[in-house]
């Protein structure tokens, strides 16, 4: 080899050390002190002095005392400085939009959540989105040029690269439309967009009940429903972005239409649409159930039914858990397919807890294969809500904090 050739290949390790010393610091929970660095990246503290420094010369990570209880003098650690911007997470739902804005630490200074139709296109969608985003900020007294970057997630299939939506089946007219290159003119501020139920994988897996599994599946429950992998560690796309469509699986044959098209896949069977079209039917039917009394049935949705089995209405009890058992068959063929640690059920839906989880948790043990599950965790989100969310702030996060590590002051 050269010198040319050696003094690039050291440069070119030099850096990747870097990045991936700022990401075992944004990563671990309270700080990491340079001695715990250096014996896991198994580096010299001679090697991991100099990458630290460098660092800290570019103002994205600073030294505080450790917060943790001990006797004597408290070690020194290191953590993502958090005063050095701001970055939004944006979640945009089949029925509802939410925006988180956070400091580079990524605790939550304030955040919107407002009803929302995806189907109203992308023009009248992405200015509500505009409009919302506005207002935050100067509720905040912040502007768009205080904003380092920007997460986004959609309900769709992503074509990373062009930063489009490719034939989302719950998104009319979205289909190849240029989202990220017309967000970043209109905003001009750098954008990830990814699929929903990606950003609640990593969401999860960054602050949740994942949090350090490499091989994770966040299950989104709302209207539609769809799945992020999370394989060795990294988002799994597939080739066309459109991995994790587990809502489009075959459960029933000869099952209800779903908005793809296909009779009897799974958001046609459990999905927030599906619950509340059961709901729909048992009152048409006249049975004795609470939700006759929330108002004309053609209102009626999956929030209501959550509602109304809480107050234990058992009717709408029974809707849920056939849910879960739907939901359940599909994912013991994800977790046969892919053998994850943990699998995340989010969503709206699953806010509700053990009645969807209990019966899911029951037929993936019925239908796996014994040796995958009996080691896989099924778990409600933690995050809740802020899955997705907080999934688009690790993405802005990633922009932000690594173009700035590659720039000395």
């Amino acid at each position: 080899m050269n010198q040319f050739n050696m003094a690039f290949t050291t440069k070119l390790v030099k850096n990747v050390n870097k990045h991936t010393v700022l990401d075992l610091i944004r990563f671990t929970p309270g700080g990491i002190s340079r001695v715990e660095l250096a014996q896991r990246m198994d580096l010299s503290k001679a090697a991991m002095t100099m990458i630290v420094n460098d660092l800290l010369d570019c103002q994205i990570i600073h030294e505080i005392e450790s917060r943790s209880r001990q006797s004597g003098r408290p070690p020194i650690i290191l953590e993502v400085d958090p005063t050095r911007g701001h970055v939004l997470g944006i979640d945009l739902g089949a029925s509802h939009i939410s925006i988180i804005l956070t400091d580079l630490g990524a605790r939550i200074i304030d955040e919107i959540e407002v009803p929302f139709n995806i189907a109203n296109g992308p023009d009248a969608c992405l200015n509500q989105v505009d409009f919302l985003m506005k207002n935050l900020l100067e509720k905040n007294q912040l502007g768009i040029k205080n904003i380092n970057s920007i997460g986004m997630g959609v309900p769709g299939p992503i074509d990373s690269a062009a930063g489009v939506v490719f034939a989302p089946p719950i998104m009319p007219g979205w289909d190849g439309f240029p989202i990220q290159h017309a967000l970043e003119n209109k905003w001009g501020a750098p954008i990830s967009l990814n699929n929903d139920a990606e950003l609640g994988a990593l969401g999860e897996w960054a602050y949740g009940v994942g949090r350090g599994d490499s091989h994770l599946a966040y299950i989104k429950v709302g209207n539609g429903i769809g799945a992020g992998l999370l394989l060795s560690g990294q988002i799994y796309r597939g080739a066309t972005g459109s991995a994790g469509e587990i809502g489009h699986l075959t459960i029933e044959e000869n099952g209800p239409l779903c908005d793809c098209g296909n009779h009897g896949c799974l958001e046609a069977l459990a999905g927030g649409k599906a619950i509340a079209r059961q709901a729909r039917e048992a009152i048409h039917k006249g049975q004795r159930t609470l939700l006759s009394e929330m108002g004309p049935a053609e209102f009626i949705t999956a929030r209501d039914v959550t509602a109304a089995a809480r107050r234990g209405d058992l009717v709408s009890q029974k809707i849920i858990v056939s849910a879960g058992h739907y939901l359940g068959i599909a994912i013991a063929g994800l977790v046969n397919l892919f053998n994850p640690q943990t699998v995340v059920i989010g969503g709206a839906v699953a806010q509700i807890g053990d009645l969807l989880l209990q019966p899911i948790r029951d037929t993936v043990m019925q239908r796996s294969l014994q040796a995958s599950a009996r080691t896989v965790k099924i778990n409600t989100a933690i995050l809740r809500r802020h899955s997705s969310g907080l999934g688009a702030i690790v993405q802005a996060l990633t922009i932000t904090l690594h173009q700035a590590a590659d720039q000395r002051r």
